[in-house]
């Protein structure tokens, strides 16, 4: 018996990276899943997306887990395409347990500048409200929402450290921040209901959108086009602990526990996988 024998999980950025790892984690345990991703590039990412061979991955290694997966195509910034993946996922596996709104991008830099902010805000905070509103009429008692965070949520940062210059980069930590608030009230409104909701805060996570330029650039400011070696340098800044970046996995496992009967009672939460970003950061501004 897994951890989620026998319950579904519908997953928002599932083609790679965590999105992919919270897909085969959760299988492994014994939940079929829900696999959505859109699959195209943004014109104000600076990084590729998934591709469908992505996605169609993800599938395959669900599969090979020997669990059922249903593979869509679509994009979180509209509804329409959310309660339709919801309701395809329904009609083959029959019910949805698990919501993981995981989908995100980061448009640090990107162009025009006001696209990548509303891209920014219409991905990563609006995706994550289409993804459970569209899941929310079909979830019955003991359902579990989770959204990602990120520790970029909790950052203080003094006057003229902020990235107001680049609207794409300020819309990751605006949208982290409030999509963290629409978790929290969700929770509150959802508990007499026994539907929990929470927030998993992950740091840097070894995946494409780390292994970036923009990001690499963010990171070390001080070199024209800064390599991946550049970056690892200054990559263990934002944790506490002496670490680059953590493991897609290492947020796949705190996902499973929120998906499981082990967290039955824990709703409302702001779950913390950082290696400490939030104690070096609240610290440092004291």
């Amino acid at each position: 018996m897994g951890r989620v024998d026998g319950k579904v999980a519908f997953i928002t950025g599932a083609g790679r990276g965590q999105g992919r790892s919270h897909a085969l984690r959760l299988a492994e345990e014994g939940a079929d899943i829900i696999a959505v991703d859109r699959c195209r590039d943004f014109e104000t990412v600076n990084y590729p997306m998934s591709t469908p061979d992505d996605l169609k991955e993800t599938a395959r290694l669900v599969e090979a887990h020997g669990r059922r997966v249903v593979a869509i195509e679509a994009d979180v910034r509209e509804r329409a395409q959310m309660v339709d993946a919801v309701e395809r996922g329904i009609a083959e596996l029959g019910k949805i347990d698990i919501v993981v709104a995981q989908a995100a991008i980061a448009a640090m830099s990107g162009e025009p500048a006001i696209q990548a902010w509303m891209d920014g805000l219409d991905t990563n905070l609006l995706g994550t409200i289409n993804a459970v509103h569209a899941a929310l009429p079909h979830l019955e008692a003991g359902a579990s929402i989770i959204a990602t965070g990120s520790a970029a949520a909790f950052m203080q940062f003094a006057p003229g450290e902020t990235t107001g210059a680049d609207p794409g980069g300020t819309s990751y930590i605006v949208a982290k921040r409030m999509l963290s608030q629409f978790i929290h009230e969700l929770a509150a409104n959802l508990a007499p209901r026994s539907i929990r909701a929470n927030v998993v805060h992950p740091t840097n996570v070894n995946t494409p959108m780390l292994h970036s330029p923009p990001m690499y650039k963010m990171f070390r400011p001080d070199i024209e086009n800064p390599t991946r070696e550049d970056a690892e340098q200054a990559f263990p800044v934002q944790q506490a602990m002496p670490i680059p970046y953590i493991e897609p996995v290492d947020v796949s496992n705190a996902v499973v526990y929120l998906a499981s009967d082990e967290s039955r009672y824990v709703t409302g939460t702001q779950m913390r996988v950082d290696a400490g970003a939030y104690l070096k950061f609240q610290n440092y501004h004291l």
